[in-house]
């Protein structure tokens, strides 16, 4: 595979540790479904905080692929991206969090790598099912509501969701205003709320480090996506479990394969 990652921090990745990786530590790389670094930065601060002392965060944004995953096409263009990436992930690595809520890419992830790999969309809703029977889940644009029904169905997540409401707000739009972001969030949640939800979902990486904001506005708990896989990747590496390779997630069959590489600058197309 070609292309490789924009991985910072230290030994060349950007994060830091949990709190300080130590000998022996657990080192997580959180992915980032999009080639903005300020969306890994804060996906990393979020899932730092999730895991213990002593085990190391990273965070890895693909070299090419889409500044922000809002749809179909984007969607598939990322996981391109981002399988393409983990092709060379450092082998020090123990698990893997992808950080694109609803995204496209974690069945060939899974096939892919033998260490644990957890995508952020499944992990909020299993953390949110045990916390309440129905869930909700706010995300971005409208256009991702069908994304996300359809990763939740893919997942067998979909039967205990009740609602996924949508803020209007373009992923890139969440870092401009923070405020105003938090208020579209809290909005959207009482909406799901209404709709019998008992537990809430933030449903984009970008939104890591809401959930504090908007839980204390709403009468549910909030779960951040980041936070739950970070934890749950952590308790699968400390415990030794790997992706079952038997059948659905066996390693790639061996085969010539090749990727362009990072796609010239496309014509406008309106």
């Amino acid at each position: 595979m070609t292309g490789g990652a924009g991985v910072t921090g230290s030994a060349g990745m950007t994060g830091g540790t949990g709190v300080t990786g130590g000998a022996g530590g657990l080192r997580i790389a959180v992915v980032n479904c999009n080639t903005t670094e300020s969306m890994t930065e804060s996906a990393v601060a979020r899932a730092r905080l999730a895991v213990a002392p002593g085990t190391t965060v990273v965070g890895i944004t693909p070299s090419w692929g889409v500044a922000s995953a809002e749809g179909w096409y984007d969607s598939f263009v990322s996981a391109a991206a981002v399988l393409d990436t983990l092709g060379s992930l450092p082998s020090d690595v123990d698990g893997v969090v992808l950080a694109g809520f609803g995204e496209h890419g974690r069945e060939g992830a899974r096939e892919l790598l033998d260490i644990p790999v957890v995508d952020i969309t499944e992990a909020a809703a299993h953390v949110a099912m045990l916390l309440g029977r129905r869930f909700g889940v706010v995300t971005t644009v409208r256009r991702a509501v069908g994304q996300i029904t359809d990763s939740l169905t893919t997942a067998g997540l979909m039967q205990h969701c009740v609602a996924v409401e949508d803020t209007g707000l373009g992923v890139l739009e969440l870092e401009a205003d923070p405020a105003a972001t938090a208020e579209a969030f809290v909005a959207a949640g009482l909406r799901a709320v209404a709709r019998g939800a008992e537990v809430v979902c933030l449903g984009c990486a970008g939104m890591a480090g809401l959930e504090e904001h908007v839980g204390a506005r709403l009468p549910v708990p909030v779960v951040d996506g980041v936070a739950a896989a970070a934890s749950l990747v952590e308790t699968l590496a400390r415990q030794g479990l790997t992706t079952s390779k038997i059948d659905s997630y066996a390693t790639p069959l061996a085969k010539a394969r090749s990727w362009p590489g990072p796609p010239r600058a496309a014509a406008r197309v309106e």
